[in-house]
């Protein structure tokens, strides 16, 4: 196991794990926007329907990413102790505790389906659409969550480039399988919105088996060993003590997100797709800066069962400082090529127009919004995950929702946007104030290093 202490200076250690996640990154994001491209080319009516899957598979993604969560903390807080016994159980039992969740969520899911989605305002022409792409989606959730969870393990055991390798590997195999299947090439039958889902459970299946035997036979975090009952349930209780907090925390993104895909839909089809595209090229833009967001948790957690807090205070002003000018340099380049950009993605002129008005306006603040998220990265590596969903739950529960009506209420459409820019800039001040020492002071996390196990945890 790498270790994240000591080893090299702050900068060369972030940097060092940055550089491999960013082709993992890049990957990680080019999955939804290779499934948004090809999509497109089925007309406004399909892309339509894949955003208002969307908010739904964003949830079940933040539930994921939230247990993901939970296990990298633990585990890299275990690895800063130098308790390779422990890493292990760890990463065996939260690998099931994911695959059991998800088995439940998927048999709710596939109940659930003309009701969600109807909540979320798909009508007659897009329900059967997006029901088709989310049924097919809900049967690879086991695929996604191993995957993911995986992967998040190598990143807390400072095997960075092996995490990245299995999330490229999983996005080359739905890239080339996306055509296939969208449009029946190579004598495939021609599948439409549903052969997009297909291609990415068929990737994660691939790639989730792959990080299952990187896991076991090259790190050693994967235990065959029985446990009890109560054995289990510490291991569990443990790890959710950290993945509940992070999954509520993120999982108000997409209860967001479909709040707002709500309030859009009164403003027609055209701009439902308009921002359900603004979302994934803003999720693409931000691939660099990601890189560095998903080393952060890891890093504060091993130097933090390490009792290095100033290693800790070091990541934290010059990653913020970076996400604040990454976020202007981007915000000048969306303002100038608005328009080229709205045209790579569709050929409808309406959409096109609410497209470039979109990311003029919400494109000025990607910094702040970046730093907020980078500010929840340091809560959770720092074991205050509960503080970290109250920033988010500020964020959205009290900024974007609230706006977001005011804005449409006055100004319409743009003032969702405004909205949305206004959000950020807040919650990024917000999160610069709570990480700095007064804040995580008011906050009351006990700035000492865990030691305890899950065993002595619930002794």
């Amino acid at each position: 196991m790498a270790s994240l202490v000591d080893k090299h200076g702050v900068g060369r250690t972030i940097a060092g794990m940055a550089g491999p996640m960013l082709a993992g990154t890049f990957a990680m994001n080019a999955y939804n926007l290779a499934d948004t491209y090809f999509v497109s080319r089925l007309g406004t009516g399909p892309l339509a329907a894949i955003t208002f899957c969307f908010p739904v598979m964003m949830a079940l993604r933040c539930i994921i990413r939230g247990l993901a969560a939970g296990a990298m903390t633990v585990v890299a807080h275990a690895i800063g102790r130098h308790d390779k016994g422990n890493a292990a159980s760890l990463t065996t039992h939260a690998l099931v505790l994911g695959t059991v969740t998800m088995v439940v969520l998927a048999v709710a899911g596939f109940m659930t389906v003309p009701e969600l989605l109807g909540m979320l305002g798909a009508n007659e022409v897009t329900l059967p659409l997006a029901g088709a792409y989310i049924r097919i989606m809900y049967m690879g959730l086991v695929f996604m969550t191993v995957s993911m969870m995986a992967g998040s393990i190598m990143i807390a055991s400072g095997h960075v480039k092996m995490a990245s390798f299995c999330i490229v590997l999983g996005t080359i195999l739905n890239l080339v399988l996306d055509p296939i299947m969208i449009f029946g090439w190579l004598g495939f039958p021609a599948l439409g919105i549903a052969g997009a889902a297909l291609a990415t459970i068929i990737s994660e299946g691939i790639a989730s088996a792959v990080a299952l035997t990187i896991l076991w036979r090259h790190f050693g975090l994967i235990s065959i060993q029985i446990p009890s009952l109560s054995e289990m349930l510490a291991f569990w209780r443990s790890i959710l003590r950290v993945a509940i907090p992070a999954t509520l925390s993120l999982i108000l993104m997409p209860i967001s997100t479909g709040i707002i895909t709500r309030i859009v839909v009164q403003f027609g089809q055209s701009a439902v797709a308009a921002v359900g595209v603004a979302s994934r090229i803003e999720m693409f833009a931000f691939v660099i800066p990601m890189s560095i967001g998903m080393t952060l948790t890891p890093f504060v957690a091993q130097n933090f069962g390490a009792g290095r807090f100033d290693r800790i205070r070091e990541a934290r002003k010059i990653t913020m400082w970076f996400a604040f000018l990454y976020g202007l340099a981007v915000a000048s380049l969306f303002f100038i090529f608005s328009n080229p950009i709205a045209r790579i993605f569709t050929e409808d002129p309406p959409v096109q127009s609410i497209l470039v008005t979109c990311i003029r306006i919400i494109a000025f603040g990607f910094g702040l919004m970046e730093v907020h998220r980078y500010a929840t990265f340091f809560l959770t590596g720092l074991d205050g995950p509960v503080s970290a969903a109250l920033l988010n739950g500020v964020r959205v529960i009290l900024l974007l929702v609230p706006l977001t009506l005011l804005g449409a209420w006055t100004l319409g459409l743009s003032g969702v946007f405004i909205a949305r820019l206004l959000t950020d800039l807040t919650a990024g001040g917000l999160g610069i104030a709570l990480t700095g020492k007064r804040g995580l002071r008011l906050l009351n996390l006990g700035m000492s290093p865990l030691t305890k196990t899950p065993q002595e945890l619930t002794a």
